[in-house]
């Protein structure tokens, strides 16, 4: 059985316009894994999200997918395996939701062959887990942040890949669906996928992921269990704040006090 991490990106550096972004970032993503990277606005989270998504190229360093070094993976190939979920903000797509979904299964089908019923069972499923079934005939650019979030999170799912990449998927979200977006990236790492989460909330994060990698003026500064990352220590030097709690754990302050109705 093959040991190599899903993500493996070894000493990740990015220069953009004479500013260094990313220093020497080290970072490791297995199977059934959720990774959380935490930070301040600036420490360079989206910027190693885009590196791992291809769409930014790395000024130095090494990234492999499954062992394998992602230069030399075909782009079709790529983006079958790896879903990349941009922040509501940055796309405008001028047509339905169906479609925009829809658009998930292209590493799938290339351009020789159209949809066929298998993928359209997937792109409504997506629309299903996403609660986005009334909305599928509406045109893109008409909904709110918090439903043009979701609808790139049923294109994530659509793609069926092995790992997510979700550049702050609940930013724009209320409370109920900021829980059903990270049980489905749950459910996703948990069937054995994986999701690489940017995430400002750190209750969410605490909750939901397996480890944390925190980031902080494009160097990691800790990365491991939550418990072990969310320090004081950790908290003063990353965002200049230190966190006032009643006597017990420093993770209790952090605890999720909130859960769907019914749970």
């Amino acid at each position: 059985m093959s040991t190599f991490a899903l993500i493996d990106a070894s000493d990740v550096s990015l220069n953009l316009d004479g500013q260094t972004i990313l220093h020497h970032v080290t970072l490791q993503l297995d199977a059934g894994e959720m990774l959380g990277l935490i930070g301040p606005n600036g420490a360079g989270k989206s910027s190693l999200l885009k590196i791992i998504a291809g769409i930014l190229d790395p000024t130095s360093g090494n990234l492999c997918l499954q062992g394998r070094p992602v230069r030399d993976l075909p782009d079709q190939d790529r983006a079958r395996r790896i879903a990349y979920l941009a922040q509501a903000g940055t796309a405008h797509w001028p047509i339905s939701v169906e479609r925009v979904v829809a658009l998930g299964r292209l590493p799938h089908l290339g351009s020789w062959r159209n949809a066929s019923t298998a993928d359209r069972r997937v792109i409504e499923r997506a629309l299903q887990q996403t609660g986005l079934v009334a909305l599928a005939g509406r045109p893109f650019t008409t909904l709110s942040g918090g439903e043009k979030a979701r609808v790139l999170l049923a294109r994530a799912l659509a793609v069926e890949p092995l790992v997510m990449l979700a550049d702050e998927p609940v930013a724009a979200l209320d409370l109920a669906h900021q829980l059903e977006v990270m049980d489905l990236l749950r459910a996703h790492c948990d069937a054995g996928g994986a999701a690489l989460v940017v995430l400002h909330d750190l209750r969410l994060a605490a909750h939901y992921c397996d480890r944390l990698q925190l980031l902080h003026r494009g160097e990691t500064l800790a990365t491991g269990r939550p418990e072990l990352v969310i320090s004081n220590a950790n908290l003063r030097h990353a965002y200049g704040v230190e966190i006032r709690h009643q006597a017990g754990s420093l993770m209790q302050a952090f605890a999720l006090t909130w859960s769907k109705t019914g749970e």
